[in-house]
């Protein structure tokens, strides 16, 4: 069952992102970063208080995801990418990212830094570092 509201063309533009985003860390990456995505749909805190779908998440601008602008993000998604998208409209969550509204990826061997965007670090998988906000923060994520 659906933890976010979505359309069709809403499964495609999330699977696109996490394409543009993650593809080169694999189905867990791309899951992730689609983590992310979610929660910021529904956290209603911080800089996403009025994200209220998966296409104002996609395009939040300023805050918003520079995979848009990767030519991975143009073009459909494919049919295993919209599953992938499916499973976390369906509330699949996956560590580090279960609780977080971001992540960066550090250039070359460098280590994540221990706060991003005034927030913890929840851990690393492949090239992206994920950050938590504070459960008293954003509780509708904790």
């Amino acid at each position: 069952m659906a933890i976010v509201a979505y359309t069709t063309k809403e499964v495609d533009l999330l699977a696109r992102l996490m394409r543009a985003e993650a593809v080169g860390e694999g189905d867990l990456g791309m899951l992730m970063v689609g983590n992310v995505g979610i929660n910021r749909v529904l956290a209603n805190c911080l800089t996403f208080k009025d994200i209220t779908s998966i296409t104002q998440m996609v395009y939040q601008s300023p805050g918003g995801f520079a995979g848009i602008n990767s030519p991975l993000f143009f073009g459909s998604a494919t049919t295993l990418e919209k599953e992938l998208a499916m499973r976390n409209i369906n509330g699949e969550y996956y560590y580090p990212a279960t609780n977080a509204l971001w992540f960066y990826a550090p250039t070359g061997e460098e280590s994540c830094v221990p706060l991003w965007y005034d927030q913890r670090l929840s851990g690393r998988y492949l090239n992206h570092c994920f950050y938590n906000p504070e459960p008293s923060v954003c509780v509708a994520i904790h």
